[in-house]
């Protein structure tokens, strides 16, 4: 009796399910991806402030930020940090000890 038992445990063990039903399945009340996807976004944030905008106002502002002539400005602080990061990194693919 006992064997039989452990055995149906091992089994129900290897196919996952348990007496609430499959684990793996997402709750009925959960949208698939695909559906999402689908979704028409019709307010967006402002990657400079983090402002609420429409649709419109989010391309409008996007379509300004690709015709900038001056590139985005980078502190000195920052850009000397990102500097010694990339010596870091050269310095740890060439060290053998590492």
């Amino acid at each position: 009796m006992r064997k039989k038992r452990l055995q149906g445990v091992a089994i129900a063990l290897l196919l996952g399910t348990t007496g609430q039903g499959s684990l793996a399945l997402p709750p009925p009340e959960d949208l698939p991806e695909e559906v999402l996807r689908t979704e028409i976004i019709t307010e967006a944030r402002s990657p400079v402030n983090g402002k609420l905008l429409s649709a419109a106002e989010y391309a409008e502002l996007q379509a300004e930020l690709r015709e900038s002539k001056y590139p985005p400005q980078v502190s000195s602080e920052l850009r000397q940090q990102i500097f010694l990061l990339n010596l870091l990194h050269i310095w740890n693919s060439l060290n053998p000890f590492n």
